[in-house]
């Protein structure tokens, strides 16, 4: 297992200095931001397909540095009402594939997306409970109309060309946001679609990483580091479902957190161990979504936090006391 950064947290600078950065604090693999929310400050996937000039100076960059690349991502809702707003996405999760493809990149990450509720809609609506039964209704209409057809067709798209594993951020305000429903897509789609797992979206929901990592076993292609610290004073009064801003820290129900200001160096040794017990063995990508902190700050005290913590060498395959 290896250490990664999703290294758009540093998207105000280029890809060459954020590279020194990021192999000064002793990373050499990477996740790079290809569309989407992530953005394209690093890597423009439309812009590296067209231009060879430009595709070899960016791989010159990164073996300049001894980096590899294990994912890009790109985020996004290709499901989205606003068709203009799911063509963008969709045009940047395929030319990110095109992308991963060309340099021998096995994983896209995205979200799953979230439609409207009926073909006229301009906003996505997220169903989160069965009554009225309206919601059951649209909930159909979703899985059955939407994301079931646009996820057989994207998954043989990104098999066609190579890139084995979608990988879905199961995030609330997406149809895919906890195991049981990445579980139900990946049924009907096919073994293409996997889990970026990402345990901060899971904890505030009230999930247990560890369990969610043993339910997901053998459908897990990339994981997320990042931390969430549930606030126990604002949930009493007002449960965890919460749309206020993330930047009022003190008030909401939870916040994201640098690795380890979330939960402890137990909980996270646990589910690194059971990341393990469970057939991966990949990379654990810092996320940088710490408000409390600066961004280098956070880097590093997520990098020194997770050295002692990942196992770095291959699983022993006799037992010395056995």
């Amino acid at each position: 297992m290896k250490l990664s950064v999703l290294a758009n947290l540093y998207g105000s600078k280029s890809l060459d200095e954020t590279l020194q950065i990021l192999t000064g604090l002793g990373i050499h693999t990477v996740e790079l931001g290809a569309g989407g929310y992530p953005g394209k400050a690093h890597c423009n996937p439309a812009k590296l397909l067209a231009d060879k000039k430009e595709y070899d100076a960016f791989i010159a960059t990164l073996q300049k540095y001894d980096v590899t690349v294990c994912a890009l991502a790109a985020h996004g809702n290709a499901l989205h009402p606003d068709k203009a707003l799911a063509k963008q996405y969709d045009e940047d999760f395929r030319n990110a594939v095109l992308l991963a493809e060309k340099m021998g990149v096995d994983t896209v990450i995205t979200f799953s997306g979230c439609p409207g509720d009926h073909e006229g809609a301009k906003y996505p609506n997220w169903v989160t409970c069965p009554w009225p039964d309206d919601f059951l209704k649209i909930l159909d209409w979703q899985w059955n109309e939407k994301l079931i057809p646009y996820w057989k067709n994207a998954a043989a798209f990104a098999e066609a060309h190579h890139v084995p594993h979608i990988a879905f951020e199961m995030h609330p305000g997406f149809c895919v946001y906890n195991p049981e429903t990445l579980l139900k897509l990946r049924a009907a789609v096919g073994p293409a679609i996997g889990a970026n797992f990402d345990p901060s979206h899971l904890i505030w929901q009230g999930m247990d990483p560890v369990a969610a990592i043993r339910e997901l076993a053998g459908a897990i292609y990339h994981v997320h580091a990042k931390d969430t610290k549930v606030d126990s004073y604002n949930t009493a009064k007002n449960g965890v479902l919460d749309t206020k801003h993330y930047s009022d820290e003190l008030h909401r129900a939870w916040v994201f957190r640098t690795v380890g200001y979330g939960n402890n160096e137990t909980y996270w040794r646990d589910l690194v161990s059971n990341l393990r017990l469970c057939g991966y063995d990949r990379v654990l990508s810092i996320e940088h979504e710490d408000s409390v902190m600066t961004i280098d700050e956070g880097l590093r005290k997520a990098i020194a936090f997770l050295k002692p913590i990942i196992i770095e060498e291959a699983k022993p395959t006799t037992m010395a006391w056995a």
